[in-house]
């Protein structure tokens, strides 16, 4: 039995930060060196893309998977082995000598992410039951999660310049060891006994999610029949279950069902509109790819530092208010890329780039303590898997989405009208989260 002091739960929130950390890291780290992953491998176009998009299908179709997971296994075991087949697919993606290879190690990647990362969550949650302490603690983690999303464009240029675009995926390896130690030293143990797991909803929801995601990323009729067909199966298979995956109370929760459906708007725009930004600096304006990394950090810091910030806040006024001001914040910011023109530069998106740091700074801690303290305390694992599926899932479709709206920015002049209608889209879907926020979230 590990005692839980003070000093130990710290270690145990910053192992658990480490693991999401990694997780979110490879969610961008990858970008800035496809050119460079395409010229050494011989990879084409379509391969390219499912070096990024393999990875985030897979993540968010196990996500809900992996929660429940740890719930009847333990959380720690689901952590150790997540952390493991991370670092061992990472060394495999080191090594891939073709195109296919890289994107089959990432499929495992993804799949070590998706059990690592709700358990991550689950572990602090259950560490820092009071409300107050476990806001702050998800501020914490909210904020790292931030600056690995801002770090991973810049790190992937910076060490692809330096190195080899290999190097990206053996930095995982030594960290990982380091973080399972770390994970048997100062993770207790935890778990629900007697429950059993629920192998018909994990198969269905599994499928389910990853088709619409694919269905979404690939435009495919056939992946959206599937994904309809794995989610009638899906419910039925929770209907009859006797320790459903999905549990009942959770979905009773009406602050439980709201706070996911605004963490998923929240990734849906914010991932959608950095995939945005990201084909404007270097498509339209022409910046390579570190300019344009470094001129996103505008937006990633105010993200990143904010976090910790509202995690305090958060504990003492509750979350339904900064979620209010954070989603408030980034619609009027968008609205600004009313502002852009084929003409305009940097300094015009700015300020919606800015400006949506800023919300998703107020907005992302106090969406996941809403989400955490509308569930019951024994449902830790599958409350965050759901809450990480919806960001997840939300944000791949988001990014499909916002692309296809603004098109190829090798026609300056559509691609600018994309990104006006980009910026209504994404201040409409904020405004409606406001709405779901005010009937739902206490």
């Amino acid at each position: 039995m590990i005692r839980q002091t003070t000093t130990t739960r710290t270690a145990l929130l910053l192992t658990m930060c480490a693991g999401m950390f990694l997780v979110q890291l490879d969610v961008t780290v990858v970008n800035v060196a496809l050119p460079t992953i395409g010229a050494r491998l011989g990879a084409d176009l379509p391969t390219l893309q499912w070096i990024v998009a393999g990875y985030a299908v897979v993540l968010a179709a196990f996500l809900l998977s992996g929660g429940a997971l740890g719930d009847v296994v333990g959380h720690r075991r689901v952590v150790v082995g997540g952390f493991a087949l991370f670092g061992a697919a990472s060394a495999g993606c080191a090594l891939a000598p073709s195109g296919p290879v890289l994107v089959s190690f990432r499929l495992l990647q993804g799949l070590g992410a998706a059990l690592l990362l709700p358990g991550t969550l689950a572990v602090i949650t259950r560490a820092y039951p009071r409300r107050r302490e476990q806001a702050r603690a998800l501020g914490v983690w909210a904020g790292v999660s931030a600056l690995a999303l801002a770090g991973g464009p810049v790190l992937g240029g910076l060490l692809v310049a330096a190195w080899s675009w290999r190097v990206l995926f053996w930095l995982n390896v030594p960290l990982v060891a380091v973080a399972i130690a770390a994970t048997l030293r100062v993770v207790p143990e935890s778990r629900e006994p007697g429950r059993r797991p629920d192998f018909a909803g994990a198969v269905t929801g599994a499928v389910a999610l990853a088709a619409l995601v694919y269905a979404v990323i690939q435009g495919a009729v056939a992946a959206a029949v599937l994904a309809v067909v794995s989610a009638t199966a899906f419910v039925l298979a929770e209907r009859r279950a006797a320790d459903p995956m999905l549990p009942p109370a959770l979905v009773r929760s009406r602050q439980f069902t709201g706070a996911n459906l605004v963490a998923g708007a929240m990734n849906f725009v914010g991932l959608g509109m950095i995939l945005v930004l990201t084909l404007y600096l270097q498509g339209v304006l022409g910046y390579p790819p570190l300019s344009a990394a470094v001129r996103l950090l505008p937006g990633f810091l105010p993200l990143s530092l904010m976090a910790p910030v509202t995690g305090r806040l958060t504990g003492k006024f509750g979350p339904r208010p900064l979620m209010i001001a954070g989603l408030a914040l980034g619609a009027v910011a968008l609205l600004n890329l009313l502002r852009v023109s084929p003409d305009s530069g940097y300094l015009t998106v700015l300020p919606t780039w800015f400006g949506l740091g800023l919300g998703m700074g107020l907005l992302t801690a106090a969406v996941v303590a809403a989400a955490v303290g509308g569930a019951p305390g024994e449902y830790a694992g599958a409350a965050s898997g759901v809450n990480n599926t919806a960001r997840q899932a939300f944000g791949a479709i988001g990014t499909a989405v916002f692309g296809a709206v603004a098109g190829e920015p090798a026609h300056p002049a559509a691609f600018v009208s994309g990104l006006h209608t980009a910026g209504l889209l994404g201040a409409a879907v904020w405004v409606a989260a406001i709405a779901l926020t005010v009937r739902t979230v206490r």
